[in-house]
């Protein structure tokens, strides 16, 4: 039986990649994905030459590919979609995998960096949102942070804690319709924020009419 699998691999090039991987016991590596959105000053090094003018410990980071292709992976028959680490964060890259037609979500994670700073407990409510949205269910697959798995409904079904070596099995349900928020994406969102900006300008507007306005009244007494 397919399973999928994380992994730092070399390439391409002068890079290496965050990656998971469909791996058959018999036949071994197939499928992938790779991490479309590595983090900055810390998978990769933007403008890396200025960064240095503060720190040569910026040479410390090993520059992290960018993936190109959506996370669907067929594994083992179940129409998986990928994404890794706080990728979960991003509107798009969760509702990419969803229209690309996976039945379940996976998130695949490394929070050592992270433990006891209640960040697996936001990535985990994160991925408890994306459920929700999505009306998916929610694998959380991390090495050292919270793994679970979670309902379409939002609810953990299973959990194994911080730093705790766990395996959790589950039946889960697979699921292929859209939801509203998967059919329309993120465009109430920029309307919101479009009318908001409007009414900022409009507000300072009547604000500066406001005070012009009041400064000729003194005038003409």
């Amino acid at each position: 039986m397919p399973i999928l699998v994380g992994a730092v691999v070399q390439g391409p090039g002068r890079f290496i990649s965050n990656t998971g991987i469909v791996w058959d016991p018999v036949t071994g590596p197939g499928e992938t994905y790779v991490k479309r959105h590595p983090v900055p000053l810390a998978e990769y090094v933007p403008a890396r030459s200025f960064f240095r003018l503060f720190s040569s410990d910026v040479d410390l980071v090993h520059d992290f590919a960018h993936g190109t292709e959506v996370g669907n992976l067929d594994v083992g028959g179940a129409a998986v979609g990928d994404v890794i680490c706080f990728e979960v964060a991003y509107d798009g890259l969760v509702r990419d995998v969803v229209t690309g037609g996976a039945d379940v979500l996976v998130v695949q994670t490394n929070n050592a960096t992270y433990n006891g700073t209640g960040q697996p407990q936001q990535q985990m409510a994160m991925s408890r949102l994306r459920a929700v949205e999505h009306g998916r269910t929610v694998l959380v697959a991390a090495t050292s942070g919270i793994s679970a798995v979670v309902a379409p409904d939002g609810e953990i079904v299973a959990q194994a804690p911080e730093r705790a070596a766990r395996t959790l099995v589950e039946t889960v349900e697979l699921h292929d319709g859209r939801t509203l928020a998967t059919r329309i994406g993120a465009g109430p969102e920029w309307l919101l924020a479009a009318l908001g900006v409007a009414a900022a300008v409009v507000a300072v507007v009547l604000g500066r009419r406001r005070r012009a306005g009041a400064g000729e009244g003194r005038v003409q007494r």
